[in-house]
């Protein structure tokens, strides 16, 4: 059996489709909001490749022995700026940061008082491009914040990582 190919049939048996404008504003108003009722919120904007985040779930230490290598490698980075690390946890000792081999002349350690003052000097830190790769250690980063590390890393073509122990 065979079917007949469209383009072999009278232009007659075509049907045009009316696209009217009118119709397409119908359609398209039938999607927003109503007066009087709020809009729903548009989901997050997605964050661009300065920003990453890491999520270690186990004991502190396989986390660490997963958190070794990557840290080694940052700090051997063919880039002669930092790798930054913003307010590490007290588990990522003087003594534990020596034994994994970094390049101790490539890692800069700074501390802060609070978390909210550690979003700050990482955006700072990430701002000023002399770090190509800043670490935090926000456990509880809002979308918020994560646009901000974002923004602040494009502004120094930097890179921001966020650690978090579970």
């Amino acid at each position: 059996m065979q079917f007949p190919l469209m383009f072999d049939a009278p232009r007659s048996s075509v049907q045009e489709l009316d696209l009217a404008p009118e119709f397409l504003l119908q359609e398209l108003t039938a999607f927003l909001p109503k007066p009087g009722k709020p809009a729903r919120e548009l989901p997050a904007a997605p964050l661009p490749d300065t920003f990453s985040e890491m999520s270690l779930h186990g004991s502190q230490e396989q986390c660490l022995q997963l958190l070794a290598p990557i840290l080694r490698q940052l700090s051997d980075k063919d880039d002669a700026r930092w790798l930054t690390l913003v307010t590490p946890p007290s588990l990522l000792s003087n003594a534990w940061l020596r034994s994994t081999h970094l390049n101790p002349e490539r890692v800069l350690l700074l501390q802060t008082p609070s978390a909210a003052k550690t979003l700050q000097l990482a955006c700072e830190v990430l701002r000023k491009g002399q770090s190509h790769t800043v670490i935090s250690w926000l456990h509880d980063l809002s979308d918020a914040g994560k646009q901000q590390l974002a923004r602040a890393a494009a502004q120094g073509n930097s890179q921001s990582l966020n650690v978090r122990f579970a």
